[in-house]
């Protein structure tokens, strides 16, 4: 039996080059995009149950994303004239009118993503793809087919990004909501003795190797 090669952008990698059809037309990624972020993420199949919640979830969220200068792109294997009808569907039957475009992927475009994972047979699993103005891919999220994405998980991650890259720091679990520095965030740990003997003398911590600061 022949083996598949699997393939998928790996954090730090660039964004693979793809050119899509959506739904607002013809999409050159990364190219048409570079300097800014993006948020590309993949569905099953159109008129599906959980993936009509995702969509209506991200563009909920639209606004917030849109503050932090991050362009959302839907994207599934079924192809663009499905995607006008099932948006239409959205905004007579739920009220919500979907403004992001929405791509269609072909088996070329889903290997390049990872996004056909043999295990979980033929269909291509939720995948989120967050890239920065750089155009390298900084986060990747799977989700199975029977699970839906938290929304909010994916507008904390790219805020985190963007305040770990501004400020030089690292960001703790559940930021800003941290249990213990609750929404500072954490100094990277001392890299010499000397820096070790006056670290605690320069930020607030509960040691050299675990200091935070408010922003």
């Amino acid at each position: 039996m022949e083996q598949q090669n699997f393939h998928m952008p790996l954090l730090g990698d660039d964004f693979p080059t793809l050119t899509l059809q959506t739904t607002q037309g013809v999409m050159n990624l990364p190219g048409d995009l570079k300097g800014r972020w993006f948020v590309l993420f993949s569905h099953p199949a159109d008129f599906t149950p959980v993936c009509t919640t995702e969509f209506v979830g991200f563009q909920r969220l639209m606004p917030e994303f849109e503050k932090l200068g991050v362009k959302l792109i839907g994207m599934s294997v079924d192809q663009v004239f499905s995607h006008i009808k099932w948006i239409e569907w959205i905004k007579e039957k739920l009220g919500v009118e979907i403004t992001f475009p929405i791509a269609a992927a072909n088996d070329s475009i889903a290997n390049a993503l990872g996004m056909l994972h043999p295990g979980k047979g033929t269909n291509t699993v939720r995948a989120v793809f967050v890239v920065d103005p750089q155009s390298k891919v900084r986060l990747v999220i799977y989700y199975p087919q029977e699970i839906g994405r938290n929304m909010e998980e994916v507008l904390r991650a790219v805020r985190a990004l963007q305040v770990a890259d501004k400020n030089n720091v690292a960001v703790p679990a559940n930021w800003p909501n941290n249990e213990l520095i609750k929404d500072r965030v954490i100094i990277s740990p001392a890299k010499t003795v000397t820096e070790a003997a006056t670290r605690l003398k320069e930020y607030d911590g509960y040691d050299w190797w675990f200091c935070h600061k408010a922003l």
